[in-house]
């Protein structure tokens, strides 16, 4: 079980990201000075009810595993960069001729978040703590 320390850290840094941008799991620790990604998890998994959990992705890039439906309209909602994996690449003719299957892959949570643009960069004030 993580401290009670470990889990005010977790939940402080989650708070803190802004909507439309993410980190990853190993991101947050690193912003608490742990290298314990696994751990951010299950503090998440426990606690994260109260925070804007769906912020926190693996290094995939996948929403989090199991909550791809649930996150989706906060992605949505927060302007946050996805892209569908279902469905054919963007300026393809394929692409073009089918709206709904982007659609319909958004809604069976086959997408991944757009890390490079979505990560919160390094230089952000929530890692200023963090010799990096």
């Amino acid at each position: 079980m993580p401290s009670a320390e470990f889990v005010e850290a977790v939940l402080g840094v989650v708070e803190r990201i802004p909507g439309g941008r993410v980190m990853t799991y190993g991101d947050v620790g690193i912003a608490i000075g742990s290298e314990a990604p696994r751990a951010v998890g299950r503090v998440l998994a426990l606690y994260g009810h109260s925070v804007a959990w769906w912020r926190v992705v693996p290094a995939s890039g996948n929403p989090p595993q199991g909550h791809a439906t649930l996150a989706l309209p906060h992605y949505l909602a927060e302007g946050t960069p996805i892209r569908a994996t279902g469905a054919p690449r963007a300026g393809t003719a394929a692409a073009a001729a089918s709206h709904e299957t982007v659609a319909r892959s958004l809604q069976a949570g086959e997408y991944r978040l757009v890390l490079s643009a979505a990560r919160l960069p390094y230089t952000h004030e929530i890692y200023g703590e963090v010799a990096l």
